[in-house]
């Protein structure tokens, strides 16, 4: 029987004194004991908003249920009926503004943690040694390109490829993972999680062709002339913005792609084994208040900066990053600058950043995001000594693959026009979906989209009808 008396169980953490020392996850992960208490808590209601609110359309009753009653197997057979991806999905969506929103039980009490629900059950069929493949239907015949191999390409390949469509999945980088594994730290997302993910759609019979870099190596056009029948394009948002004021060419002054890229896919935080260090100094500051800038800022104390500062140009309450996330920078030792905006950055005579000039800001009224617009203070300007700068104030659309795409439509600020219902585009045979659609947002927004379009390929594999 459901007990709402039962509080919602706390995440295990490393502690932060520990943390802040290593690369290592933070959060440890529910035993058994805990998945089962906090299943427990679950009403199992007749109308389970939480999977309206899940963009892939988990049977979250179902799997929380089987968890509560110790048949952890079964539980993630249930997840794995809609979602290949569990243990990235459990770690990294944004859970508390989609299904536990949701929850019933948020009304009186705490809702169901089903994130770590989910990633418990992912992370027990690892413990157990065990890698449950899901079955696939006999083959079509048709073949599909999906281009990128972030979570929304992922999605498509292994929604198509459980129909019994061969599928390639063309990724740009020596790994695939897309953001998964260049954007996300090893703390909050070990890489072994995502390469795990990424072998059970091998097994499936899902094709990774790495290094392929679609729009230089073979353009779309080129692809089809290859045989491929549909083509998915979910490429992401990897072109990082710029402030445009001076000093940003200094060195030591990174955008968080570049900074972030360095640390996760190329090992930075394991120089001399990876010879590729990033170097710090003693003062790192942060200018941005997402969830990018959050990990940028948390791993720069893990290289070794004594003071790792976020400059953010609004309140705390304005910010767009994860709360549980924020709490973690704060017990990290992160200093919060709030109300604050670089207006330059000042060099040494070697060029390398040594000072950031920072305007003071207020809030006015609330702009298009819903957020109170920062308000410059004339005149209050004053300098900071620094070492490094990483610049996380967002992303924009790579023009390569629009740009060598004949008859594929893009918007004023480069992301490809597509159905929000379907994801076809503007050029027959190719769909879009994720953050070079919408922009940058959420893991499982992107691999919403990427059921949404996997279900529209399917039909147009089976019925020739665009």
């Amino acid at each position: 029987m459901p007990d709402t008396k039962i509080p919602r169980q706390a995440m295990p953490k490393q502690r932060p004194k520990e943390r802040i020392r290593n690369f290592n996850e933070v959060a440890l992960g529910f035993s058994a004991e805990l998945a089962q208490k906090e299943a427990e808590r679950c009403i199992q209601c007749k109308k389970p908003f939480c999977i309206e609110g899940c963009p892939v359309e988990i049977d979250i009753p179902v799997f929380i249920e089987l968890v509560a009653e110790g048949d952890f197997e079964s539980a993630l057979a249930k997840i794995r009926e809609t979602n290949l991806l569990p243990g990235v999905c459990g770690r990294v969506c944004p859970q508390e503004e989609q299904c536990e929103i949701v929850c019933v039980l948020s009304k009186r009490f705490e809702p169901v943690a089903i994130g770590r629900l989910e990633r418990f059950v992912a992370d027990w069929e690892i413990r157990e040694g065990k890698m449950d493949v899901p079955s696939v239907a006999p083959s079509t015949g048709h073949k599909v390109a999906v281009v990128g191999s972030g979570p929304g390409g992922l999605t498509v390949a292994a929604d198509l490829a459980r129909l019994g469509h061969k599928v390639t999945l063309f990724e740009a980088l020596h790994k695939p993972g897309g953001v998964l594994v260049y954007g996300i730290p090893e703390f909050r997302l070990p890489k072994a999680i995502v390469a795990r993910e990424c072998e059970i759609l091998e097994k499936i019979g899902v094709e990774l062709k790495l290094d392929f870099v679609v729009g230089r190596t073979a353009t779309v056009d080129e692809l089809f002339e290859m045989g491929y029948e549909a083509c998915f394009l979910g490429l992401g948002a990897g072109l990082p913005w710029f402030m445009n004021i001076p000093g940003e060419n200094l060195v030591g002054v990174y955008s968080a792609n570049e900074y972030l890229t360095r640390i996760n896919l190329m090992k930075a935080y394991l120089f001399p084994e990876y010879d590729t260090p990033i170097r710090v100094g003693e003062r790192v500051i942060v200018i941005g208040g997402g969830n990018v800038a959050m990990d940028a800022v948390r791993s720069s104390l893990r290289l070794g900066a004594k003071e790792a500062h976020i400059i953010y140009r609004r309140s705390r309450k304005e910010m767009p990053a994860r709360d549980e996330e924020i709490e973690n920078a704060e017990d990290e030792g992160v200093i919060f600058n709030f109300l604050l905006n670089p207006v330059r950055y000042i060099g040494n005579e070697a060029g390398r950043v040594k000072q950031v000039e920072l305007l003071k800001m207020e809030l006015g009224e609330p702009d298009a995001s819903g957020r109170r617009r920062p308000v410059p203070i004339e005149g209050s300007e004053y300098k900071m000594d620094v070492d490094t700068v990483v610049v996380a104030i967002g992303n924009g659309a790579n023009p390569l693959v629009p740009s060598s795409t004949p008859g594929l439509e893009t918007n004023k600020w480069g992301y490809i026009v597509a159905d929000a219902e379907t994801g076809k585009t503007t050029k027959k045979g190719v769909w879009a979906g994720g953050d070079i659609v919408t922009g940058a947002a959420t893991v499982i927004l992107a691999m919403g989209a990427g059921r949404k379009a996997a279900r529209s390929m399917h039909e147009y594999l089976t019925t020739g009808e665009w």
